[in-house]
């Protein structure tokens, strides 16, 4: 079997994203899983000169064009698609004319041409089969796994050793990493922070650029609130890009991860906190109580009262807190990225 995975989404601005940790990992999962099955190749790129069994799409942008207008003969697509927020908050992500235009040819290509459809939450098929019109059965769950980056470092836990951390973080801290996207809700948590007067780690390439940001535009007007806080209090620590192996010491030691987005297709940050033994807080929206399941505190995304009574409760329950860790570390174990290429492989497999 011919298969060629496009992987573009993981050189590309999304390689740091859910979307290129997914192609990548799953790339390197794939290359173990068929090491021993000398009938079974697998491209990370498409080579136009070679037949495929199976050619893998990796990203669906709703706006743009996201599959080819013809399909070679013999050959099955399968399609990933994350979420389609971009379709959930219209007024958000404004697709103008050409987007619309593009969102019925990439629905129409869909229907003529894509055999399986891949997504990573059953909130997201939900969401594909109603906007896309697709049949449920051709659309397949296959949850994301945890980098092997992400791990509990006991050593760290010790308060003389933390004290030395490499971003110089006080013992206190609250910690978000990801995009401030208008789906992520970081208002809300700006605001508990501010009321609870305590730190703010964010890591991400996007908080660090804020300042060269056109808040006016309406997928970032959300940040204007809260844009003097985010860039001269002195409670909120800006740390941009972090490599995987310095986010994993950062969650070794914090008090909490929040995650509050308002709508999530995953939520990878919430299983790499599970791996690392940090407790979460996390919006209580679909797709992070599929992942987050019993491991998770979950509050109002609407209420920045009660994620400031959800952090109080963390910080001041001993026992609720290693509740959670314990829970994370076993729940952990649902998610591996060889658990992913297994599934992927039996997709393409499938006839």
């Amino acid at each position: 079997m011919q298969i060629a995975i496009q992987s573009g989404s993981s050189s590309n601005e999304d390689a740091v994203r859910g979307i290129g940790v997914h192609t990548n990992e799953l790339i390197k999962a794939l290359d173990i899983e068929i090491k021993n099955k000398n009938d079974i190749q697998i491209d990370s790129k498409i080579d136009k000169n070679r037949h495929y069994n199976v050619i893998h799409f990796t990203s669906f942008r709703p706006f743009f064009i996201s599959l080819p207008f013809t399909k070679p003969k013999g050959t099955k697509f399968v399609l990933t698609i994350h979420d389609l927020i971009p379709l959930i908050y219209p007024k958000v992500y404004k697709s103008g004319i050409k987007g619309k235009v593009n969102f019925l040819i990439n629905k129409l290509l869909v229907k003529l041409y894509v055999d399986k459809i891949i997504t990573i939450s059953e909130t997201s098929k939900k969401d594909i089969c109603r906007f896309l019109g697709v049949d449920p059965k051709i659309v397949h769950v296959i949850y994301l796994g945890s980098k092997k980056e992400y791990k509990q470092i006991l050593s760290l836990r010790d308060k003389k050793v933390q004290s030395q951390n490499v971003f110089k973080l006080p013992e206190k801290f609250i910690f978000y990493f990801g995009d401030i996207n208008y789906n992520k809700n970081v208002p809300t948590l700006v605001k508990a922070c501010e009321k609870l007067n305590i730190l703010l780690v964010i890591a991400g390439k996007q908080i660090k650029e804020i300042e060269t940001m056109d808040l006016n535009h309406p997928e970032l007007i959300h940040l204007k609130p809260v844009y003097e806080t985010l860039i001269n209090s002195n409670k909120v620590r800006r740390l941009g890009y972090i490599t995987d192996e310095e986010a994993n010491k950062v969650l070794n030691i914090a008090s909490v991860l929040v995650q509050p987005s308002c709508y999530e297709g995953f939520g990878l940050s919430i299983i790499h906190a599970f791996a690392a033994g940090c407790p979460v807080i996390a919006g209580k929206t679909q797709a992070l109580v599929e992942v987050g399941g019993d491991a998770c505190l979950y509050f109002d995304t609407q209420s920045t009262d009660d994620l400031v009574e959800k952090i109080n409760e963390i910080l001041s329950n001993s026992d609720l807190r290693q509740k959670l860790i314990s829970n994370g570390l076993i729940r952990i174990k649902d998610f591996s990225w060889e658990k992913t290429a297994k599934e992927t492989l039996d997709i393409y497999e499938q006839g």
